[in-house]
């Protein structure tokens, strides 16, 4: 989990950029394989720390792909590592502790590449609960949206409160190819260090070959899973699988390779313990009907290769998708930010932006930051993202603009509470996680969802007209002197009234307020469009969506 850290001159960092590590297991029950230290096993850690605040590497790869010079987001910035996770997961006592420990030691920013499987209540959830006590000291939450997408809804790290970022792809893909004892060569997605040096293995079928001795078929075979293949018939062979899988089962069964086909998305690669290559169901029916027609087929797979994806960015497969499944009103993920194909750092142990504008604006909340790199973001093609905000959110991450945004929408503790007593928080439920005995709903702090001071504006439900009035209030950070005029582009079925649509401010941390009155003819689908204050010299854009819900 996280790091964070005061920020320091790069020589420093090169001597001192760990400055501290912790790790958590509330049970003392450390699994086998695993280092009972804040040591990263498994390399998730040190991969996502180093695109954090890695320091500047040249010719950095992968055994020479990707092939350039890497760093973090603040490659300045400190690390404090807090250690979570094992083999067996994440623990809801170990979350929250490694949460109170960060808060205390002062970090800046927490990074939390961490999610449920499925979604929880805002205080039924530790991450939840863990990122409002880091808010109300201060200190933002950045999570990652999750990794159960495409599916509607499956987001989990949803939290007003948090950042919630899903995963863009970028130009760069990953290629790997099968050229068959034919010469004809087929491409596939993943991302394959082995080199067999273009040498020509026999090619055997999963089918074919069940370990009947196991007491394993073909029907079980052909999808390769573990010793259900006849090692004596896979041994130095490439074997085809009718399954994305691990690898693990045909390495084990002593494959030099495998071909994996089946109908599942090939946006982003995998990396396996041996030479391997992923196809669709029409080339790998291809490879199929050649090891059937030929008395002896060969074939070999190829040292992945790179290339240019014209289609980027848009939103990987796997990304976690909204509406928010918990609050439909509140536009989930926030944005999106690159995370496939990342040349980063390993763990020898086994074979995050929002830090960027708090470097520059150290003194900012967390919701100020949240919404700078949230009314800064690129918008993306709904052509290829055909989930359009449910899948990006308020767009690309852009952080150069991010650490000079014009205004900002702040909020802070009093804000969320208000918020949490309009969705049926009681007050026992508060003070339990705000730890604040005076917390509690009032008249006077029971406010709508639509008054939370959110960077962005959500309507939802079942069907028909809907008209929705959003309270929000903006905080000058841009130019002192400055006049912001509202400019709106929606779709027809949405339309918008902004009062007053001219906000002038005279200097710089004033605050002014307005109303938007969204009213939407809700669709089956969802519809969106965006809200944007110009000065001429600063274009602060906020989406508004409106979808339907059963």
């Amino acid at each position: 989990m996280g790091w964070g850290g005061e920020f320091t001159d790069s020589s420093s960092m090169k001597r001192r950029k760990i400055i501290g590590g912790k790790h958590y297991r509330s049970d003392g029950q450390v699994p086998t394989g695993d280092i009972p230290s804040p040591r990263d096993s498994e390399g998730h850690g040190s991969h996502t720390a180093s695109t954090a605040a890695g320091r500047v590497v040249s010719k950095a790869s992968l055994f020479n792909l990707g092939l350039g010079t890497a760093r973090g987001g603040v490659p300045s910035a400190r690390i404090a590592v807090y250690k979570i996770c094992w083999a067996d997961g994440c623990y809801d006592a170990d979350i929250l502790a490694a949460f109170d420990d960060g808060i205390a030691d002062g970090v800046d920013i927490i990074s939390l590449s961490v999610g449920g499987s499925f979604p929880k209540n805002y205080f039924e959830d530790s991450i939840a609960i863990g990122a409002f006590h880091s808010m109300k000291n201060g200190i933002l939450t950045s999570n990652s949206a999750g990794n159960s997408g495409p599916g509607a809804g499956s987001i989990t790290n949803f939290s007003p409160w948090s950042l919630s970022v899903a995963a863009s792809v970028i130009d760069r893909k990953f290629v790997t190819n099968v050229q068959l004892g034919n010469n004809k060569i087929y491409q596939g997605v993943t991302v394959n260090t082995f080199q067999l040096n273009n040498k020509l293995y026999p090619l055997v079928y999963g089918g074919d070959v069940p370990n009947t001795a196991a007491g394993f078929d073909s029907s079980e075979s052909r999808y390769c899973i573990y010793d259900s293949l006849d090692k004596t018939k896979v041994n130095g062979n490439i074997v085809l699988c009718d399954e994305l899988s691990d690898g693990t089962a045909t390495w084990a069964a002593g494959a030099i390779g495998t071909v994996m086909q089946d109908g599942g998305f090939k946006d982003f690669g995998f990396l396996f313990p041996l030479s391997a290559s992923y196809l669709g169901t029409e080339d790998g029916s291809t490879v199929l009907n050649y090891i059937n027609s030929t008395s002896k087929p060969t074939a070999t797979i190829q040292k992945s290769n790179q290339i240019i994806d014209n289609a980027a960015p848009y939103v990987v497969s796997f990304s976690s998708r909204g509406p928010n499944p918990i609050t439909r009103d509140i536009l989930k993920p926030d944005l999106s930010a690159p995370g496939v194909d990342i040349v980063a750092a390993w763990s020898e142990a086994t074979s995050i932006t929002a830090a960027y504008v708090k470097s520059f604006n150290p003194t900012w909340s967390p919701a100020a930051i949240k919404s700078a790199l949230m009314t800064t973001a690129t918008p993306m093609s709904t052509k290829t993202n055909t989930d359009a905000e449910f899948a990006y959110g308020s767009g690309q991450i852009n952080p150069l603009n991010a650490t000079n945004p014009g205004l900002v929408y702040d909020a802070g503790e009093a804000d969320f509470v208000s918020f949490l007593c309009s969705q049926g928080y009681n007050t026992t439920a508060l003070q339990l996680v705000t730890g604040d005995k005076a917390t509690s709903c009032t008249k006077a702090n029971n406010a709508t969802v639509w008054d939370l001071n959110y960077p962005s504006f959500t309507v939802s439900a079942t069907s028909g007209q809907v008209i929705r009035i959003f309270h929000r209030t903006v905080t000058n950070v841009g130019n002192p002197v400055s006049t912001y005029k509202a400019i709106v582009n929606v779709p027809s079925q949405i339309s918008i009234k902004v009062d007053p649509n001219v906000l002038s401010f005279q200097s710089l941390g004033q605050k002014l307020s307005f109303t938007v009155t969204v009213t939407a003819q809700i669709p089956s689908t969802i519809i969106s469009g965006a809200l944007v204050w110009d000065d001429g010299v600063y274009q602060v854009r906020s989406p508004v969506v409106a979808h339907a819900y059963a």
